[in-house]
């Protein structure tokens, strides 16, 4: 029985590869009512991202492609992937983008808890260095702090000089609600942002949580609904990985991002860098899912490169708009 689900899946991968689609033209999003967020682990429509353009929905996947040893694969083309949405061929691809230069709105999460004291310096000049590599004239960023409560020491600025500041005036001590800060990040941060750019959380943290009230699936939703990517450097420089280095891997995966694991505390700078080139390295595929209903269901996302040397990193899904 898996056999031929892989062989059905391999045929629609062709037809989508081997299809001719039509450029669609974009019509206005119809304006959404405005709603009050909702806390950590309850459902409402304003949690779920407008899929902008005709019939309001329109999907945009950002994603990266690596060869076996993790180096980045550019210059392919559309009809070298395969695309299922939701189990099936999309309706139309309106447009393929390579080395997509959408603007990016990127946040740096950095664990302030007691337990990372001893290496928060390096971290927060690896974050200042990554904002001076990484931002353009149309993008922009924001820095937190978490512990037990979440600390917005700057909010979304293109200006470098207040990144900095932010960063350093956050002070390590307390205890940590991973699961609360990210979630409660992506709704009032990222979710407020729409559609229309490349959205990604860098977390620096060991990835341990002793206060969240929500779950991690909780936060992981809350992600997908904001169409945020999270990236995450483990402070953990143990020879083993524990429990927050596999709670890292989980989130980053499941919302199209990556998990760096340094070896040292001086070594957390080579993860900045990996995203920035990353960042700098993904294409966009804009299309209109087959079978649409406004719903406010997960939709499921399964993005594969036709080259078996190639790997595709993507977002797993996303939820659909709500009538």
């Amino acid at each position: 029985m898996f056999k031929n689900l892989q062989r059905g899946i391999s045929i629609a991968f062709l037809f989508f590869a081997c299809g001719t689609f039509m450029a669609a033209q974009q019509q206005p999003a119809p304006a959404q009512p405005q709603q009050q967020p909702t806390a950590p682990g309850e459902e409402s429509p304003a949690d779920v991202p407008i899929i902008r353009g005709t019939g309001a929905r329109e999907v945009n996947q950002i994603f990266t492609v690596t060869d076996k040893k993790g180096k980045f694969i550019t210059g392919l083309r559309q009809q070298d992937f395969g695309l299922l949405d939701d189990g099936k061929q999309p309706e139309r691809v309106i447009r393929f983008t390579q080395q997509t230069n959408l603007p990016l709105r990127v946040g740096i999460m950095l664990d302030t808890s007691s337990s990372i004291r001893q290496r928060f310096e390096f971290e927060q000049q690896a974050a200042v260095e990554f904002f001076l590599q990484v931002l353009h004239r149309q993008d922009m960023a924001f820095v937190e702090g978490f512990d037990v409560q979440l600390d917005l020491e700057q909010g979304f600025t293109n200006n470098i000089d207040l990144l900095n500041q932010g960063i350093h005036k956050l002070r390590p001590g307390g205890g940590t609600a991973l699961f609360d800060n990210l979630y409660t990040t992506c709704r009032d941060q990222m979710l407020m942002q729409g559609s229309g750019y490349r959205k990604a959380i860098i977390m620096v943290t060991d990835g341990d949580d002793n206060y969240s009230h929500a779950l991690m699936t909780d936060a992981i939703k809350m992600c997908q609904r904001a169409e945020t990517m999270v990236y995450s450097i483990s402070t953990n420089v143990s020879p083993t990985k524990d429990k927050g280095d596999d709670i890292l891997k989980a989130i980053s995966e499941a919302t199209g991002g990556r998990a760096f694991y340094p070896t040292r505390i001086e070594e957390v700078s080579n993860g900045f860098r990996s995203i920035e080139e990353e960042l700098r390295s993904q294409y966009s595929l804009e299309y209109v899912p087959a079978d649409f209903k406004a719903d406010g269901s997960f939709r499921t996302i399964y993005l594969q490169a036709l080259d078996p040397r190639f790997k595709v990193r993507a977002r797993k899904g996303y939820f659909a708009p709500r009538q």
